[in-house]
């Protein structure tokens, strides 16, 4: 066991690190002591630790190496070398002592000694000396790395480079469902099952190759030990073949982030929920239409909630009865819609009126008032679809579940909507019924609105086609052709109303209004105003005496604004007197074509009182058309009561055909789709008597 040779050089001796070994990180001086307690190894880690070279130690006293000041009592350096040689002597011996450095620097040492046979046969103490400030790092990285594989809650695992299990901590070990033997020599994928088609297998190797770690990636698998169970992970790893000497492969941590994930998913879904819920909020109930409402619903659903969708509404045969399930419900369907291809199209719009047979899964959610979740099923089709070529399109429609719930609203069910599903999306959860429900409860507010509003503007529009003339009177020296035109569904019935009445000695009256207001009040103020002017024409000869007496009738109704236009034609002198409250002006259309507005007598409307009206008369020729109309026609959005009165001149300008058709083709041309307002036109054809 050769020392440092003379010049310095380092000859090799039976105790050397390995590059990467313990010693590596700790460094360790090789000495031996002889028997006269004198240094007769020196190795080269002996230098460095004490800076003493081998010409300058060896055959030297040990206790060199060792405080205190030479002395001979046996208490100094010496006595020290010679109490560890004497206890190297007798075995193996560990222990702390201070020695000091050539420069004078003092530090503790760890010594391990033990005796050997040296080369002459005499014994040697052989001593292995270590700082104790290095001995004392590295044990505590040992016990922290003891006691995080131990103690740490995070999985932690060595694999070699055939991704097999070397080394794993308890934690890791509970994840899985295995015991550590159970680990030890088996690979990743026997332990881990993904369904990634490897690519967690393939970043390992990948980390291992490139040499490039991986932090925090999230990996769903299950594993031999809870094959039942969904996992999410977020593993790092990195490569182990960067330091010297240790075993290549990879090292890597593991954290089960399975209810972290989960409450990640269902709080981003519970946010789409309430997106989808404040989306639905701002389009449905738009109007007061009962189809365009549920249409909204539909159109607030698909796709983002529901692959198709229908709106329903029950025909009860009396709303205050009960349900009654031993019954077939049938149904109107007002709106659908889907995202599929066809069949489908035809499976959510191809009838407009369905029957339920008892005990369908329309009756069950009906018996319960609850949103119910159907799977599409052979059992499905014989409970509720009655028509064979309806289910059998539906089972082609790729429909694989449906939510049906109830539209209530104010204690009534109006009807149903169903959401319907392929199999390309998951299937509806408790909280898809939980939203369906609050989707469908907002909806049947806004229907149950649209519905009401429906009831009373058919009242108002009964009431007011009830007043409405059902027969003119018959002239032979006057030819009209009249029409009436509601507003549409979006708006309310307004209170328009015209006439023709027969007076004595051949004349004729024409007579149109308007009650300002909508709904049921205009309607029957209108029937007022209708019947009074009837009974007045027959009693008062001048058209400002009539609206006169009309306006005293509208101010006891309290009617505050109404317009009428009442025009007598006495076909004897081919004449005609006219009075206005307020309405726009009639047109009179030439035989040669032109048009002209008769606007000189244009008085306040009745209601107001206070003001006297006037009567002007008009020449007319023979074949002249006189024009009486309302609002409805001339003044629409974008469009002011001059420009419309000028379209209508226009109009009968150019007309070449009879009444009728000039009628409706003006009405074709002006009048928006759908109408705003109600709107009367009545053209009539004066002659004189002979």
């Amino acid at each position: 066991m050769p020392s440092v040779r003379p010049g310095g050089e380092r000859a090799p001796g039976a105790l050397r690190s390995e590059p990467g070994s313990l010693l590596e990180h700790v460094s360790v001086a090789v000495l031996g002591i002889g028997e006269d307690d004198e240094i007769c190894f020196w190795g080269p880690g002996a230098q460095d630790l004490f800076g003493y070279d081998t010409q300058t130690v060896l055959a030297g006293p040990a206790g060199i190496l060792f405080t205190g000041e030479p002395d001979g009592d046996g208490d100094g350096p010496q006595a020290t070398a010679a109490r560890l040689a004497a206890r190297g002597r007798t075995g193996y011996w560990r222990g702390r002592l201070p020695v000091r450095h050539r420069d004078g620097t003092e530090f503790s040492c760890g010594f391990r000694v033990f005796p050997v046979a040296g080369s002459s046969g005499r014994s040697v103490v052989l001593g292995l000396a270590s700082p104790s400030a290095e001995l004392d790092r590295v044990k505590d990285n040992l016990a922290f790395l003891d006691a995080l594989f131990e103690a740490c809650p995070i999985g932690l695992v060595m694999l070699d480079d055939e991704l097999r299990y070397i080394h794993l901590n308890q934690a890791l070990a509970d994840m899985d469902g295995l015991s550590i033997e159970e680990h030890i020599g088996r690979r990743v994928d026997e332990v881990m099952v993904t369904s990634d088609g490897g690519a967690y297998e393939r970043t390992l190797r990948t980390v291992a190759s490139e040499q490039r770690p991986v932090v925090g990636a999230l990996v769903g698998l299950r594993t031999a030990g809870y094959p039942d169970r969904d996992q999410v992970r977020s593993v790092s790893f990195f490569p182990l073949s960067g330091a010297v000497g240790t075993r290549s492969g990879l090292g890597g941590l593991m954290v089960d982030v399975t209810d972290r994930e989960q409450a990640i998913r269902e709080a981003s879904a519970s946010r789409r929920r309430l997106g989808l819920l404040d989306r639905a909020a701002a389009r449905i109930g738009t109007t007061l239409d009962l189809d365009v409402t549920a249409q909204e619903l539909v159109d607030a659903a698909v796709p983002e909630f529901a692959d198709a969708s229908v709106v329903e509404i029950v025909e009860w045969m009396d709303e205050s009865l009960p349900f009654l399930p031993e019954w077939p419900l049938t149904t109107c369907r007002i709106a659908s819609g889907t995202v599929l291809p066809p069949p489908a199209t035809a499976v959510v719009s191809g009838l407009d009126r369905m029957t339920y047979p008892p005990g369908s899964a329309i009756h069950r959610m009906m018996s319960t008032g609850r949103p119910l979740c159907v799977t599409i099923n052979d059992e499905f089709m014989t409970r509720t679809i009655v028509d064979e070529e309806r289910a059998r399109l539906l089972r082609q429609s790729g429909l694989e579940c449906l939510l049906i719930a109830p539209l209530a609203a104010r204690g009534t069910v109006q009807g149903l909507t169903m959401f319907g599903r392929s199999a390309a999306r998951p299937a509806f959860t408790d909280d898809d019924l939980s939203l369906a429900a609050e989707l469908a409860s907002r909806a049947a507010i806004c229907l149950d609105n649209a519905r009401l509003y429906r009831q009373v503007q058919d009242i108002a529009l009964t009431l007011q086609r009830a007043l409405l003339p059902s027969a003119l009177a018959v002239s032979p020296h006057v030819e009209v052709a009249h029409r009436y035109v509601p507003g549409s569904r979006i708006t309310e019935v307004g209170g328009d109303w015209y006439d023709v009445i027969g007076l004595p000695g051949g004349r004729v009256a024409l007579v149109v209004g308007d009650v300002m207001g909508h709904g049921v009040p205009a309607a029957a103020a209108m029937g007022r105003l209708h019947i009074s002017a009837r009974a007045l024409a027959r009693h008062k000869q001048e058209p400002d005496e009539l609206l006169a007496e009309l306006d005293i009738c509208a101010q006891d109704a309290g009617i505050e604004l109404a317009t009428c236009l009442y025009i007598v034609y006495d076909p004897a002198t081919g004449r005609a007197r006219i009075a206005n409250a307020g309405h726009p002006p009639p047109l009179v259309l030439h035989p040669d074509g032109t048009v002209h507005a008769i606007a000189e007598v244009l008085g306040v409307p009745l209601g107001v009182g206070g003001h006297l009206f006037a009567t002007t008369e008009v020449e007319l020729p023979d074949d002249a058309v006189i024009a009486l109309y309302t609002d409805g026609l001339i003044e629409t959005r974008g469009r002011d009561i001059e420009e419309g009165m000028a379209l209508v001149s226009a109009e009968l300008h150019g007309s070449s055909g009879g009444l009728e058709d000039t009628v409706e083709r003006i009405l074709t041309r002006l009048l928006p789709h759908p109408p705003g307002d109600d709107t009367v036109l009545v053209l009539a054809r004066v002659r004189r008597s002979r």
